[in-house]
């Protein structure tokens, strides 16, 4: 047996992806293709047509055809048998059997049938294994990353060096005209070990005893901006403390390094490349910015009650100028008991415990500016607790097996406490030839085939859907199988509904005008 071509066309003779296992021209192959809806007869029940030197094997599926090209020597039992095999995999790597749906997964067909068929002859493999195969890792395609990402730290980081540049001579130049500042330059440069980094750079730019602190972004904020007389100030880069990001890259070169002294080929591409990172967060306008986060990991059972609740918080500051940073921050929360708070180290405590007010231990001593991310931490807190009431979204999820079939019936309902954005419940399903048969939903649905996960979104939960359902149909299963069910969603209320009050200045004068973010997101939410 040996297979000339592997194929698919439309039922004009359109080849929509070919691959050929043997030498041969392309101007040969596209004339066996061309020719063969002409040799196909109407009405006919045959699935193989003969010529004068190749044999057409083939199958409809749906507007096209699968069509398998061999010589006439070959086996036709065993190409009929390759033929099947093809035929179940084209619609795991294809969402729809037409002609945008083949162009859109071209290469992924085609790795496939790589897999099955070898120098023209079958492969002794499964539908599972040819899925297992394709979905491995590559050692060459992981250089191949950690060379791309290594030349993209560079060029952030050569980035961020000239911002910083800019942005110290702007600042130079406006205290030149200013009428003089006092020269920072007298405290040379040396190193101190912090509470709140291991170690701190301090340079003639200025900056407090806090290490630079990033944190995670958050899709769904809220913005209250409560203006205090003072003109927003630009947003400006930060200035100094991204040394830790330039180790990374060293790391990052040490290990590619190693790899060409053992031996490894390390090509370097100079391709430009945008990552699929997240969006990053808005940068901020104003003089000073509180960020309010909270993260969920949640534990539901089947049978109803709760596993594990478990909520942690973080208030975090973050400052454009150092003139704003002789400040303190007055807040608000809601009061509940189970809510567990603890400062910074170099916060003081008393202060914070008898009058709700976060400031340093040193007044004389200013917050940092400049830091990445959300900027620096000023409050954590947790919250565990075992009432079922307080989780923001419960689920339900009612798998019945009837004949051939299993009829899953979930449904939501949300607190009234919470206004919940971007909703998505996944569903893992086993293995499926086709998509789900959805007979009822509130909202919307996306089957992903590659994961074998069906989604269930809402883009808002709010008083006019606190409750809502679905029903769907897929062949006989093991109903463990549906487990667990995965929640993420988010939100701009928290549970500890801490706000920021004011912001105090300490040397007196109008206060900075300042802006909060609150974000409630899910860590890990799941139905077990």
């Amino acid at each position: 047996m040996v297979v000339l071509a592997a194929s698919i066309i439309s039922k004009s003779g359109k080849a929509l992806v070919s691959r050929q296992f043997v030498d041969m021209s392309r101007i040969r192959i596209e004339g066996y293709l061309a020719a063969f809806p002409k040799l196909v007869g109407i009405g006919k029940q045959h699935t193989y047509v003969e010529t004068e030197n190749v044999r057409y094997v083939y199958q409809p599926i749906e507007s096209l055809y699968l069509l398998l090209v061999t010589n006439k020597q070959s086996n036709i039992l065993d190409d009929l048998d390759t033929l099947r095999l093809l035929s179940r995999l084209v619609p795991e790597y294809s969402y729809s059997l037409d002609e945008e749906g083949i162009g859109k997964s071209a290469f992924e067909i085609l790795f496939a049938f790589d897999e099955v068929i070898s120098l023209g002859h079958k492969e002794n493999i499964t539908v599972a294994q040819v899925k297992q195969y394709c979905e491995m890792e590559s050692h060459e395609e992981k250089l191949h990353k950690l060379v791309l990402q290594s030349k993209i730290n560079e060029t952030k980081n050569v980035m961020q060096q000239k911002a910083s540049e800019i942005d110290k001579s702007k600042i130079e130049k406006s205290r030149g005209e200013k009428g003089g500042f006092m020269s920072l330059q007298s405290m040379g440069s040396g190193r101190i070990d912090t509470g709140f980094g291991s170690e701190t750079s301090i340079s003639s730019s200025g900056g407090g005893g806090f290490g630079s602190g990033s944190g995670p972004v958050f899709e769904a904020e809220s913005f209250s901006s409560k203006s205090k007389g003072r003109p927003t100030a630009p947003a400006s880069a930060p200035p100094k403390g991204l040394g830790m990001q330039l180790g990374k890259t060293q790391k990052t070169n040490q290990f590619l390094e190693s790899l060409k002294a053992e031996g490894e080929v390390i090509v370097e591409d100079v391709r430009s490349s945008i990552g699929h990172s997240k969006a990053a967060a808005l940068p901020p306008s104003d003089p000073v910015t509180l960020t309010v986060e909270e993260k969920l990991n949640v534990t539901l059972k089947q049978d109803g009650g709760i596993g594990n609740f478990d909520l942690q918080g973080t208030l975090s500051l973050q400052i454009l100028n150092q003139d704003d940073g002789f400040i303190q921050v007055q807040i608000e929360t809601s009061g509940n008991p189970g809510i567990l708070f603890k400062t910074h180290p170099n916060i003081n405590k008393e202060l914070f415990s008898g009058e709700n007010i976060l400031g340093l231990k040193d007044p004389n001593r200013p917050f940092p500016t400049g830091q990445a991310g959300d900027g620096i931490s000023l409050l954590k807190w947790r919250m565990q607790s075992a009432d079922e009431s307080l989780v923001p979204l419960s689920i339900n999820c009612w798998p019945s097996v009837s004949g051939n079939e299993t009829y899953v019936n979930l449904e939501y309902e949300a607190s009234s406490a919470f206004d919940l954005q971007n909703v998505v419940i996944s569903i893992p399903l086993p293995a499926l030839r086709e998509a789900p048969r959805v007979q009822q939903i509130d909202g919307e649905w996306r089957y992903d085939s590659r994961k074998s996960i069906l989604e269930w979104s809402m883009v808002l939960i709010d008083n006019s859907n606190r409750s809502g359902s679905m029903e769907f149909v897929i062949p006989a299963v093991d109903t463990s199988e549906l487990f667990p069910v995965s929640v993420r969603f988010t939100s701009t209320s928290t549970f500890s509904n801490l706000k920021v009050a004011n912001i105090l200045p300490i040397r007196g004068g109008i206060p900075p005008k300042f802006s909060q973010r609150t974000s409630l997101s899910t860590e890990n939410y799941q139905v077990v």
